[in-house]
């Protein structure tokens, strides 16, 4: 299993809206093959800044599978737009 890991700084007074878009986002997502679970998480210090959790089978399944696929471009119109500065993703095992 591979954890993804990306701290998401949100642009000044788009939180609320940044949720309700990833509300539908996370449908995305959740039907890709390799996909085990997420966790969107709100920072108690910053009312503008996230950290996302995402359990993939493997590596490939989200570097490959899903950001290569039709469906990650519907994320991105979803969600890329919210995002001050572009968040780093990183894995972890």
């Amino acid at each position: 299993m591979i954890l993804e890991v990306a701290i998401l700084n949100i642009k000044k007074g788009f939180s609320e809206e940044f949720e309700k878009a990833f509300g539908e986002a996370q449908a995305i997502i959740s039907s890709m093959k390799g996909y085990l679970s997420h966790s969107l998480k709100k920072c108690m210090e910053d009312d503008d800044k996230y950290i996302l959790l995402v359990n993939w089978e493997t590596l490939e399944d989200h570097e490959v599978g899903f950001r290569k696929s039709d469906e990650y471009k519907e994320w991105k119109t979803l969600l890329h737009h919210f995002y001050e500065p572009f968040p780093i993703v990183q894995h972890y095992r």
